[in-house]
């Protein structure tokens, strides 16, 4: 069934050229109607009865949905144009239009979600007057249990639960808090006249659903408003705290939960032997859903927020976003930039945001300027998942440029990094982040010049480090040593040769196998491309002597093998066999030619071989076989007998 693009110049505010829109996206683009959603939205329903329709209005999207249901056709795919580039300075959008079309073609990926189960057991935290007037207002919804900081009078109704005492601490999230208490107090129910509480006591816990939090204190979590089912309100404004309870009564039943990040605990490069490496995604982690767990590191989903920013960070690709993954991502960024290029565009640029971006690019487009027509819009979901490696594509891809525009929920400081990355591999000019809210100055600030676009876009497949090199390697000569910020996860390492004993603990514990041996000589070998810069060789070295360099050797030598450090092997003084390290043997023997225990053939043995120092020490004078027979073990009766004898 063909697909029919039915188009909308919006009462005669923007220009839309639907044949060229056809010939640039091989689609059947109807003429622009000027009133699609009201006089003319006829055009819509026999769209809707003879195909697969896209309706290029996003704003009146309930209204297409509705009529379809109306007519008993599927609900319409709805694209905006509009706002994104029609509504713009005037110049021709329709290479942009080209490219917003030919990503919405995509195939939307398949979520991945888990069931998250709540029976409404809720926790009211606060104050009598707020908490007890909140308990009141759930009670015939949710299962209440207020706690209060110290006793107080108790409310002679029972449609909910009242307890005294101290709150020690909370895990967990939606369906599954756990509250740890001190100092409990419970109600005793029994008796005539006002109700009483028992004795305190430590160590309290308990388990609930719901957590709602009207103290006006510090928060239980860290990055608290992400937390699922975790609601938190100013008990001094009595609207905040009407919201929290109307949402808290909402959250009963099962409910589906977005697996966000998609895990390769063996390409994690977080410890080995109990020694601490890369740290980058529990330094990040706003809610604290990654955890260590040996030498790799666990993240629960129901914690995770979907942030992202474990996912730009890692430098194995033991973390990757996955909602959408990130192959899903480089090849909307692939796809804008080939059809807008294809459709006549010269030097796009990417603009990248979420949901509050999405709301100002609205509000520009309907006020003020609007996007630039070489502005191209990309909504992610997370903007933190699109990290260093996302942008070198865009602009290897052929984008001349890459803005983020980030809204109030994301970490600043760890996009800012990762543009950072992104500035030193593509280059200063060609990568921002704009940190204006205001829509008239996000309209002005992107009328600037931009750098050209790389003379040929290059599309790289693979993980994100490859992505990243194949990216870098089309922007500069392939000869190019890129020094890059600390923290990198690209990089050299540096052996002071001199302090070095080749005892080979870095190579042993490696977890990307960046460094390795050579089985038949003493030499520490290096592969650079393969470098993680965790750190882990530096602290496990025994001698201090590794050090860590961040940079980005573009070179086909960072693809290969080198030796960092090599020496003599040992001759074996018995057999001649080679083993060892000629210096560390010699410094070993002089170090101990003065010690007691190590003389004669002893000191001899350490310049042995394996085999050559088993079979001197069997031949040694101390061997137990030559001490003659072993003394019999005296017995009760060899003593009762030497007493008859005296």
């Amino acid at each position: 069934m063909a697909r029919i693009w039915v188009t909308c110049d919006c009462a005669g505010t923007q220009t839309i050229d639907a044949d060229r829109l056809g010939a640039a996206t091989g689609e059947t683009v109807r003429p622009p109607c000027s009133a699609l959603c009201t006089d003319q939205i006829g055009i819509a329903a026999k769209a809707l009865e003879q195909g697969d329709a896209v309706i290029c209005c996003a704003q009146e999207r309930r209204a297409f949905e509705d009529l379809a249901e109306e007519i008993g056709a599927p609900a319409p795919a709805t694209v905006d144009l509009r706002d994104r580039a029609g509504w713009g300075d005037g110049a021709d959008a329709t290479p942009k239009m080209a490219a917003l079309m030919a990503e919405a073609l995509l195939p939307a990926p398949v979520e991945k979600t888990i069931d998250v189960e709540s029976e409404g057991l809720c926790l009211i935290l606060g104050a009598p007057e707020v908490a007890l007037s909140a308990a009141e207002a759930l009670k015939d919804h949710l299962g209440v249990t207020v706690l209060l900081d110290a006793p107080s009078e108790i409310p002679e109704s029972r449609d909910f639960d009242v307890v005294a005492g101290r709150l020690h601490g909370a895990t967990g999230a939606l369906g599954r808090f756990e509250v740890r208490i001190d100092a409990l107090r419970q109600v005793i129910p029994g008796g005539r006249g006002a109700l009483g509480w028992s004795n305190p006591r430590d160590g309290g816990r308990s388990e609930c659903d719901v957590i709602l939090d009207l103290t006006g204190g510090t928060p239980l979590f860290p990055a608290h408003e992400k937390r699922d089912g975790y609601l938190r309100a100013d008990p001094a404004r009595p609207e905040a705290v009407a919201a929290a309870v109307l949402a808290a009564s909402h959250m009963t039943g099962t409910f589906e939960k977005t697996l966000h990040v998609r895990t390769e605990p063996l390409l994690c490069a977080h410890a080995r032997a109990e020694q601490t490496g890369c740290t980058r995604c529990l330094d990040l982690c706003p809610t604290g859903a990654i955890l260590p767990a040996g030498d790799h590191v666990t993240i629960d989903p129901h914690i995770c927020a979907g942030c992202g920013v474990c996912s730009a960070v890692c430098p194995s690709g033991a973390v990757s976003f996955d909602a959408p993954p990130v192959d899903h991502t480089m090849l909307r960024v692939q796809t804008l930039a080939r059809s807008c290029l294809a459709a006549g565009g010269t030097a796009p640029r990417l603009l990248v945001h979420d949901a509050h971006g999405a709301e100002m690019i609205r509000l520009a487009a309907r006020h003020f300027k609007g996007l630039p027509a070489d502005v191209i819009p990309l909504d992610m979901v997370s903007l933190g998942a699109f990290g260093h490696a996302e942008a070198v594509a865009a602009v290897a891809a052929g984008f001349a440029s890459v803005d983020w525009l980030p809204g109030p929920a994301v970490d600043l400081d760890a996009l800012t990094a990762q543009a950072e990355l992104a500035a030193a591999i593509a280059g200063a000019d060609r990568v921002r982040v704009i940190s204006t809210t205001d829509p008239e100055a996000l309209c002005d600030d992107l009328r600037h010049g931009a750098p050209d676009p790389v003379k040929e876009p290059v599309r790289p497949l693979g993980s994100r480090r490859q992505i990243t090199r194949q990216g870098a390697r089309a922007l500069h000569p392939e000869d190019t040593v890129l020094p890059l910020p600390e923290g990198a996860p690209y990089g050299a390492v540096l052996v002071d040769t001199d302090a070095c004993t080749l005892c080979l603990s870095c190579a042993a514990l490696c977890p990307s196998g960046a460094l390795g041996d050579n089985p038949d000589r003493p030499e520490l070998r290096f592969q650079e491309d393969a470098c993680l810069q965790c750190g882990l060789c530096a602290t496990i070295c025994p001698e201090n002597a590794i050090t860590l360099e961040p940079r980005l050797d573009l070179s086909q030598a960072a693809l290969g093998q080198r030796v960092l450090h090599a020496e003599e092997p040992f001759a074996c003084i018995e057999c001649g066999a080679e083993f060892g390290v000629r210096s560390t043997i010699e410094r070993i023997t002089e170090k101990l030619s003065s010690h007691g225990a190590f003389q004669g053939e002893r000191l001899r043995m350490i310049q042995m071989c394996d085999t050559c120092r088993v079979s001197a020490e069997i031949l040694s004078r101390d061997d137990p076989d030559k001490l003659g027979e072993r003394p019999k073990p005296r017995t009760t009766a060899d003593y009762l007998s030497k007493r008859r004898d005296h």
